[in-house]
């Protein structure tokens, strides 16, 4: 349990198109009011393309550049791609929080299997030296293949933290591969090791 004076909620952003003319040469939008897009982020008109927040996907700013470093590159006759599934979203807040990947509420809607493996900063050495023992890490992995499915931090440098198990899911990784993975001492991301391990039950420091 975290203790806070003030819960601030901002939401309802929307793509900014009304302005941009986009009726006047025919680009087509969704439902949403999002640009539509094919594969190589090309719109509904030859030649004019589109990224970032006005098509569909998280709304955040790494997001938008990852689309636009695919965009260029499918340009340029290469290979270029954007799995949103992988991009970590994060809340500045104090402690931080950061996602990434399915949630267990996706997770059960979509009826897959999971396990899971949680750990308290409290019972890691650079929180607790540092005065930052609030939150935990939770891994998310498929019960059968054990790859990693989600990840999901709630503490201090969260927002950092995170990036390792991106790494991860990018390359398929599952909890025992961060699990195996030798993480230095004293640092927080050694929190992300022990919920690995606690997917099968073998954290340490419990």
């Amino acid at each position: 349990t975290i203790k806070a004076d003030i819960a601030l909620v901002a939401v309802g952003r929307h793509p900014a198109t009304e302005s941009l003319g986009l009726d006047d040469v025919g680009v087509a939008l969704s439902d949403r009011g999002r640009i539509r897009v094919d594969s190589r982020f090309e719109t509904s008109v030859e030649d004019i393309y589109a990224i970032g927040d006005v098509i569909d996907g998280p709304m955040l700013a790494h997001k938008a550049e990852e689309d636009g470093v695919a965009a260029v590159e499918m340009m340029a006759g290469q290979a270029g791609h954007v799995d949103y599934d992988l991009v970590p979203g994060i809340v500045y807040t104090a402690p931080e929080v950061a996602t990434l990947g399915k949630s267990e509420e996706m997770l059960k809607a979509d009826g897959t299997a999971y396990k899971k493996g949680s750990f308290s900063f409290s019972a890691n050495s650079r929180a607790r030296a540092s005065g930052h023992p609030e939150g935990f890490v939770k891994i998310l992995a498929c019960a059968e293949t054990d790859r990693v499915l989600g990840v999901h931090i709630i503490g201090h440098e969260a927002g950092t933290i995170i990036h390792e198990c991106a790494t991860a899911m990018v390359f398929g990784a599952s909890s025992e591969d961060i699990a195996r993975t030798c993480h230095g001492h004293p640092t927080l991301n050694e929190a992300v090791k022990e919920a690995a391990l606690a997917v099968d039950g073998r954290a340490i420091h419990m």
